[in-house]
């Protein structure tokens, strides 16, 4: 696995959690969809993104 697929997995596994604990337990998880939404948002401008250095401090290889 790439970071970019692993990031793309993380990043959707963590919207769906978020929506399952706002629906389930409260609706200020919203936050955290609006955060990784940011996050996502900010990573397309600037082309970093701390959750990749993450992936790759784990193993995974950029796509090139």
């Amino acid at each position: 696995m790439t970071v970019e697929r692993g990031l793309r997995l993380m990043a959707g596994v963590m919207i769906l959690l978020s929506l399952a604990l706002t629906h389930y337990f409260s609706h200020y998880w919203l936050w955290l969809t609006a955060f990784i939404g940011l996050n996502l948002l900010q990573s397309a401008i600037t082309n970093w993104c701390p959750a990749m250095m993450i992936l790759r401090a784990m193993g995974l290889k950029d796509s090139n």
